[in-house]
């Protein structure tokens, strides 16, 4: 009997009560939960569009229309698992180094009970933090990554610390298994070739969005599931993966994009991974005046929720 779940909507309307991730009960507790929602509103270290820390707050708000039970996968996520909203990580705005400080806190307790962390952001730089708690706990990981933008340059402004140079980091601090990592759905203009490159020489398998419309998602799905393997793996999801036409509430939009249904239809290939973590990074409300991009993100967090629930019971499904 799972301990935390969502408020039965046919006792309590949707609308009411106070706005946590899909109705779970707000309690920052470590026992008896297989995953935690933690917000992480930090999005002073974007190079263009500001507005993402407002990110976790627009899910959660129309998060309160999910239900537990998800066709496609045959699980109700509420009957298998226990899962709460563990708040938000107390950032502090314009310090990047301390709010990592205060992410790897947050987190660390709730990765040594053994339960999976679903971050909101925020801006991509979170994930760094996240990936750094992760270590502790279960050593490098594989990264799957969504995204349209590669995430690997140096600097900005001479900055180390940036939206755009987290994987960089990651990959020097030994946070992650780049020999298991893979990025996807890279498009857009670039400065030059070298953009591309930089990241396939880091030794990360890259599958840019011209790639993946020529293998359909199956293939990449297979390829993505081929690349991580056995071992332990964390996916990080931009939502600028998604085409603007879907999210447009994005700081750094690029035309040419998945739509929403193939977005879900490709995570749910990735049930067989071990994930220990997840974020969701990117969504500035502000430029979402139809919440589109936040449901579409709040239901990314549910197909996050579905493979855990999945991973619990002991289903395992024929390999993609």
């Amino acid at each position: 009997m799972s301990k935390y779940k969502p408020l039965n909507s046919l006792e309590v309307p949707r609308f009411a009560e106070i706005k946590t991730f899909m109705r779970l009960p707000y309690i920052k507790t470590v026992e008896d939960i297989d995953y935690a929602i933690i917000g992480i509103p930090f999005d002073t270290a974007s190079s263009y569009r500001t507005g993402s820390r407002f990110g976790p707050s627009a899910v959660r708000e129309i998060s309160s229309l999910i239900k537990p039970y998800n066709i496609v996968q045959d699980i109700n996520v509420s009957e298998c698992l226990s899962g709460i909203d563990y708040g938000d990580i107390p950032v502090v705005p314009g310090d990047i180094d301390e709010t990592y400080k205060r992410i790897e806190k947050g987190l660390d307790p709730i990765l040594e009970a053994g339960a999976i962390p679903i971050c909101i952001g925020g801006d991509h730089s979170i994930t760094l933090g996240e990936l750094r708690s992760i270590k502790k706990k279960h050593g490098p990981v594989a990264l799957v990554q969504f995204d349209s933008h590669f995430d690997t340059v140096d600097s900005y402004f001479g900055n180390r610390y940036n939206h755009g140079t987290v994987f960089k980091r990651a990959l020097e601090e030994g946070l992650i298994d780049v020999g298991r990592s893979i990025q996807v759905g890279m498009r857009g203009s670039l400065y030059s070739i070298d953009d591309l490159n930089n990241s396939i020489d880091m030794g990360f398998k890259v599958i840019t969005t011209q790639e993946m419309s020529k293998m359909g998602l199956k293939e990449v799905a297979k390829q993505i599931v081929e690349r991580v393997g056995d071992g332990k793996a964390f996916l990080s999801f931009d939502i600028d993966f998604v085409d603007p036409a879907y999210a447009p509430g994005t700081g750094t939009i690029e035309v040419g994009g998945f739509t929403s249904f193939e977005v879900l239809e490709i995570l749910r290939e990735l049930k067989n991974i071990n994930f220990v973590g997840y974020d969701l990074v990117e969504i500035i409300p502000a430029f979402d005046s139809t919440q589109i991009t936040a449901s579409l993100g709040s239901n990314i967090i549910f197909e996050f929720i579905s493979i855990i629930a999945l991973k619990k019971k002991g289903v395992r499904a024929n390999e993609v």
